[in-house]
C-alpha cells in the first residue's frame, strides 16, 4: 500500500497490534459511541440496512454528549450508520454540534445515492450541493474547515468516519494508476481507494499543523471491521473476513499519535484493547467520568506509558439471531456456532473466485490459543476438555446479560420515494 501519511503518523506514534472491533460496522460504531458491547444495546446482529428501523437506543448517552458537557466543540464528518428512522437517532440530536455526511452504510462516492435515494446532509438539511467530488476529498475539506475556524479557547472533538474503503469500489483514476502492477481490477481499485484516503489524511494533518492544533492533539486511527476479502481486501495471514468472528473479521488496524501526550513513542503495543474502550479512555483524557456499568475500560496508561492492558478478556459478539458467539480470555478464544461465511485464508489476487458462502457443518464449539496460533489453524476443543468447559462457563456468564437483538423487518415507509427521493428520518 502506498500510504506515506498514514505510515508516518503510525510510525511516530503507537501502533496497536491487538486492537479489536466488531465483525461489521454498525456494531463497531455503537462501541465507539457508547462504550457498550452491541449485545447490550440490541445492535449485535448485522448492520442497519436502509429500510430497517434500527438504531442505538436513546437511553445510551453517546461520547459527544459527554464531551459537550465538558466544554468541547463536537463535530462529525462522514458515515453515520447508527440509525436515522427518527430524528432523535441522528448525529446532531446525539451530541454533535455539526454533521456533514450520510446516514446509511454505503453509497456512491460521487453522486451520494443509495438504492435510488439521495443521502447527504449538512446538519439536518439535504446537501445536494456536495455532489460531485470524491467523498474522501469532500470529508477532508470539511475537516480542514472545522480545524481552521475552531475557537481555540475550547477543546475540540472531531469524529471523522471516512466512507473509504467501503464498497462500492470507486476511486479517481490517478489513484488506481498508482497500482498498475496489480492485474486484478477489484484489488487495484481497492488499493487506489486506500491511497486516496491517505492523501485526505495528509491534507487534514497539514491543516492541524498550520492551525497549531497538532501540538495538543490525540489522534486515534482505527478500522471498524476486518477487511472484506470478497471485495478487494487482504487479511493475510489472519483467517476469515469482514462479517466473521475470525481474527480476520475482528482484529483491526489501529494506531494512536500525539506529539505531547504519549510518554513512549515509535513502537508497537501488543496490549489487548477493544472498541468499547475508546469511550472511557477519551472521556478520561477530557477530564470526565463514564457512567457505572460501562463495558469499556480506560486504557490511557496502556496507550500513553506502555503499561499492561486493563483488560484480560472481551466479547467478540453474542448474536442470538445468528446463533453464534465468541469470547476471549487471556490467550484463549472460544467460538460457538458457525463463525461466518468466509472462513478460510484467502490468497491474492484470486479475489473474484472466493465470493462463495460456506456450506459446511461446523462443530458446536471451537477453541484456539491465539498466542501460540494467531492464524487459527489448530482447534483445541477436543484436546483440552477441561479448558473448553471453563471457557463455556465464561461465555454463559457473559450471555446472561444479553438483550435480544433489535432487528425489525424492513419498513416500506422509509422508502426515499415517500420522502422526495431522499433518505430521511420520520418513519419510526
Amino acid at each position: 500500500m502506498i500510504t506515506p501519511n498514514i505510515d508516518s503518523l503510525a510510525r511516530q506514534g503507537v501502533i496497536l497490534n491487538s486492537s479489536y472491533v466488531q465483525p461489521v460496522c454498525s456494531p463497531s460504531r455503537n462501541c465507539f459511541m457508547t462504550g457498550y458491547y452491541p449485545y447490550h444495546t440490541g445492535l449485535q446482529h448485522d448492520v442497519i440496512f436502509p429500510l430497517i428501523p434500527g438504531y442505538v437506543p436513546a437511553n445510551f448517552t453517546m461520547l459527544p454528549q459527554k464531551l459537550k458537557e465538558l466544554g468541547y466543540a463536537t463535530h462529525a464528518v462522514g458515515k453515520w450508520h447508527l440509525g436515522f428512522c427518527n430524528w432523535k437517532y441522528t448525529p446532531t440530536m446525539r451530541g454533535f454540534d455539526s454533521f456533514l455526511g450520510y446516514y446509511n452504510g454505503a453509497e456512491d462516492y460521487y453522486t451520494r445515492v443509495r438504492d435510488d435515494g439521495f443521502d447527504f446532509r449538512f446538519n439536518k438539511t439535504v446537501a445536494r450541493n456536495y455532489s460531485g467530488p470524491y467523498s474522501a476529498m469532500t470529508f477532508a475539506s470539511r475537516a480542514e474547515e472545522i480545524i481552521r475556524t475552531h475557537d481555540k479557547t475550547k477543546p475540540l472533538y472531531l469524529y471523522l468516519p471516512f466512507q473509504s474503503v467501503h464498497e462500492p469500489l470507486q476511486v479517481p483514476q490517478r489513484f488506481e494508476d498508482m497500482y498498475r502492477n496489480i492485474t486484478t481490477k477489484q484489488r487495484r481499485t481497492y488499493c487506489g481507494m486506500v491511497s486516496a484516503l491517505d492523501e485526505a489524511i495528509g491534507n487534514i494533518t497539514q491543516a492541524l499543523r498550520d492551525s497549531g492544533l497538532i501540538d495538543n492533539l490525540l489522534l486515534v486511527f482505527t478500522t471498524d471491521n476486518g477487511g472484506p476479502t470478497y471485495a478487494g481486501a487482504n487479511n493475510l495471514p489472519l483467517r476469515g473476513a469482514k462479517t466473521t468472528l475470525w481474527e480476520g473479521g475482528t482484529k483491526g488496524t489501529a494506531f494512536v499519535y500525539s506529539k505531547t501526550l504519549l510518554k513512549k513513542l515509535k513502537y508497537t503495543n501488543t496490549g489487548m484493547i477493544h472498541a468499547v474502550d475508546w469511550f472511557p479512555t477519551l472521556l478520561h483524557l477530557a477530564g470526565g467520568r463514564p457512567d457505572p456499568g460501562l463495558d469499556g475500560v480506560n486504557q490511557w496508561d496502556m496507550l500513553s506509558k506502555n503499561w499492561p492492558s486493563n483488560r484480560l478478556e472481551f466479547v467478540y459478539n453474542i448474536d442470538d439471531l445468528r446463533n453464534n458467539s465468541a469470547i476471549r480470555y487471556g490467550d484463549m478464544k472460544l467460538i460457538y456456532g458457525k463463525p461466518g461465511d468466509f472462513n478460510d485464508w484467502y490468497p491474492l489476487p484470486r479475489l473474484d473466485e472466493i465470493f462463495q458462502m460456506d456450506k459446511k457443518t461446523w462443530p458446536q464449539y471451537q477453541l484456539y490459543n491465539l498466542t501460540a496460533d494467531p492464524t487459527e489453524h489448530h482447534d483445541l476443543a477436543t484436546k483440552f476438555p477441561d479448558l473448553l468447559a471453563s471457557m463455556k462457563l465464561r461465555l454463559e456468564k457473559w450471555r446472561q446479560s444479553m438483550v435480544p437483538a433489535h432487528y425489525p423487518p424492513q419498513d416500506p415507509k422509509g422508502d426515499p420515494k415517500n420522502w422526495g427521493g431522499v433518505w430521511s428520518p420520520g418513519w419510526c
